[in-house]
């Protein structure tokens, strides 16, 4: 009784990992933008039809680069519960940050879907600042966790313009 009662607990924590890791996500695209976008009203539904496949495709490369991050790299995207294992799959073998390329087409589509000039100005703030935590954070700390591993990925997989061929560690 009392290992089912513990394994239970464990359970319930990794679903709460998870569950709060999507914080960031529902800030960035959903809280923010309704928040900066005060007149949310599509133009004609052509232009809603566009947006939302837009939408569609950055939430399916989201999906996927958080699968990987929970199935392959033991952890989510949230930093307070970040990989444990270096992740180079599926988008990550063409690009470096495809979770943030996933981001910045939502941000899009939403723009798109509502003819909002705000929310693409926030898409942009939103790849700076991005750009800025990466060189300045995230790429020092994943050299000093992963060494020459994330090296070589880093030299040879760009950061946002995916290669034509995956990248796969010689």
């Amino acid at each position: 009784m009392l290992t089912r009662t513990i394994i239970e607990v464990k359970k319930l924590k990794s679903f709460a990992k998870h569950i709060f890791s999507f914080i960031l996500p529902i800030a960035v695209l959903v809280i923010i933008p309704f928040g900066i976008e005060k007149n949310i009203s599509p133009g004609n539904i052509s232009v809603l039809i566009i947006g939302l496949l837009i939408i569609c495709l950055g939430l399916s490369l989201m999906i996927v680069c958080i699968s990987l991050f929970i199935r392959i790299g033991n952890g989510t995207l949230a930093p307070w519960n970040p990989t444990r294992k270096f992740v180079i799959a599926g988008p990550y073998r063409y690009v470096r940050n495809p979770m943030i390329i996933g981001v910045l087409i939502v941000l899009f589509g939403e723009s798109v879907a509502i003819l909002s000039f705000n929310i693409f100005l926030w898409a942009l703030a939103f790849f700076i600042m991005n750009n800025i935590f990466f060189t300045l954070y995230e790429e020092p700390n994943l050299v000093k966790k992963f060494g020459k591993e994330y090296q070589e990925y880093k030299r040879k997989v760009s950061r946002w313009v995916p290669r034509l061929k995956p990248y796969s560690p010689d």
